[in-house]
């Protein structure tokens, strides 16, 4: 597939979206066949799922009904495939797993060949007199289960619902009777395929507010509090989660509720850099009973560790990083000729490509996998590291928000492309700029329109910290990021950059629309973003800052 694959990102979410909001709007209650009446002093429409579908679209089912409620008052029913339709009927289901919609398509009244082999697309019609009984059926089908998912949440939107109704207290304007315009939506694919989020630093924000708040009963960041954050990235077309990973929360995989909560979102799971095959060793690595992390002399029980994590972890949807690093964040102990250090890695990496097929039992090319130079490891890899052309080279940037490197015209014609690692927030003892890098979008907008035209990545991770400064930039981020698109790729791929606002101190008024149209205007014009011409200096970024203060 020729899009990024891979984003990911720490406080904020990155995301490459066609938009096609446009085509869904509130309607004027008529009786035109493009519009469609959910709630009515008359009657309220009905929702049916059917219940060999996947959990996601269940679960989003009951999401919509609530959304509803919380415009009208009134919460549409929802019922399964097998319950009697209602003459205004949403159906919503995944290609090949909804009876009703394989009816449809059965007797013409609906086409879905588009969808096809497509990756989280999605369409939403309105079908006049589809089945016995029904007048109209507002009618949602996914090529997967996140397309699915996907188009439902697009009306939701489209009503009114804003992704951060729970976050961030975003306000949600009542309505006593709702209905809907459609004009006929097939949504493209992504262009990129992985986006996410990498939350770290959760010390600060996350781990405290579940602690003390949200998941008192657990005392930590559990199943509770992951399943808002889900939710969220589902809302925000978002896909890929790499959870926190300090020693002071409790691991994502310890706690076996997660990896339930993840997939009933459809939430494809994965690591950072320093964790091996979604194996968290700063906190899950016990040298009493496991020895020292070494893989020099210690190989055997670091893989069994590592067999033992995808055996458990495999029947679910990830990502698995190839990764030989130090605990935590440290560089991997051993020679320090760089060629042992090459032979090294290299013998690691096919070690834990061997063992991924060994579990999966699918080809190696064929289980997705991710490879991020970071730190001393960039220069490993640069030195002559061998890595198998389809593993996914996720680039990093280099902590202050700039990109190290992007790949090569011959990187650029691996099968398993690129991807972006970049940080809005950076936090380390000798440095660290949570509450300084107020140009950090700026800069990062340039960097990843610059990956965007080049690389054409499958992955990208925003590295978040949840403070509240990155909020308010990540906000305006999406703002000019939406309006700035170039002709060419504004019409279906605009990027859309959110935040997930994890910290207690934000107020839902803190975040409003002035106060991101002032950052907007001020952080785009003396840094001319939208031409990709960006001060490269910390000077310039530091005079930036100051100027912004007085809005941020």
């Amino acid at each position: 597939m020729t899009r990024l694959k891979l984003i990911l990102c720490i406080l904020g979410v990155t995301l490459c979206f066609p938009v096609v909001m446009a085509q869904v709007s509130l309607g004027s209650g008529s009786s035109k066949a493009n519009e469609f009446t959910v709630v009515s002093s008359k009657a309220n429409a009905r929702l049916f799922f059917d219940e060999h579908d996947f959990e996601v679209v269940k679960k989003v089912a009951d999401l919509f009904s609530n959304d509803v409620r919380m415009i009208t008052g009134k919460a549409i029913q929802v019922g399964t495939t097998k319950d009697k339709l209602a003459s205004n009927s949403i159906i919503v289901g995944t290609l090949g797993h909804n009876e009703l919609i394989n009816k449809l398509v059965a007797k013409n009244k609906l086409d879905v060949s588009s969808l096809k082999n497509r990756w989280e697309s999605y369409l939403i019609e309105i079908v006049c007199n589809p089945l016995p009984g029904v007048g109209k059926a507002l009618v949602v089908v996914g090529s997967d289960r996140r397309g699915t998912a996907y188009g439902l949440f697009s009306i939701s939107e489209a009503m009114g619902i804003s992704p951060w109704y729970w976050w961030a207290d975003a306000p949600v304007v009542k309505r006593q009777e709702l209905s809907l315009k459609v004009d006929r939506i097939i949504a493209k694919e992504p262009t990129v395929k992985y986006r996410g989020i990498f939350i770290n630093d959760e010390d600060w924000g996350l781990l405290r507010w579940a602690k003390r708040t949200f998941e008192k009963e657990r005392g930590n960041i559990g199943p509770k509090t992951y399943a808002k954050v889900c939710e969220l990235l589902l809302r925000l077309k978002a896909n890929y989660l790499c959870p926190a990973m300090h020693e002071a929360s409790t691991a994502f995989n310890k706690i076996s509720e997660n990896k339930l909560v993840a997939d009933s979102f459809a939430i494809v799971m994965g690591s950072v850099h320093c964790e091996p095959l979604l194996f968290n060793n700063a906190s899950e690595w016990d040298k009493k009973t496991m020895g020292e992390w070494d893989y020099v002399n210690n190989k055997a029980t670091l893989n069994k560790v590592l067999r033992q994590r995808v055996t458990e972890n495999s029947p679910f949807e990830n990502v698995y990083t190839l990764a030989l690093r130090g605990l935590h964040d440290k560089a991997m102990g051993g020679s320090n000729n760089m060629k042992e250090r090459v032979k090294m890695l290299g013998a690691a990496l096919r070690d834990q490509r061997q063992l991924l097929v060994d579990v999966i039992k699918r080809p190696a090319d064929e289980i997705p996998q991710a490879f991020t130079p970071y730190k001393e490891v960039l220069d490993v890899y640069s030195a002559g590291l061998d890595l198998p052309e389809d593993v996914t080279i996720i680039w990093p940037d280099d902590n202050y928000g700039y990109m190290k490197r992007l790949s090569s015209p011959r990187e650029q014609k691996r099968s398993g492309r690129a991807g972006v690692y970049y940080h809005v927030s950076y936090l380390a003892t000798s440095c660290a700029r949570e509450h300084i890098h107020h140009a950090a979008q700026a800069v990062g907008d340039a960097d990843d329109r610059q990956a965007l035209h080049t690389e054409r990545d499958d992955l990208q991770i925003i590295r978040v910290d949840v403070q509240q400064m990155i909020a308010e930039q990540m906000c305006a981020v999406a703002e000019h990021q939406t309006d700035q698109c170039d002709d060419a790729h504004a019409a279906h791929e605009c990027l859309v950059d959110a935040v997930i606002i994890l910290c207690t101190e934000i107020l839902a008024g803190e975040a409003d629309g002035g106060l991101i149209e002032r950052v907007h205007r001020n952080v785009h014009k003396p840094l001319n973003v939208g031409g990709c011409r960006v001060a490269r200096n910390r000077y310039c970024t530091e005079a930036v800052d100051r100027g912004l203060n007085e809005y941020v």
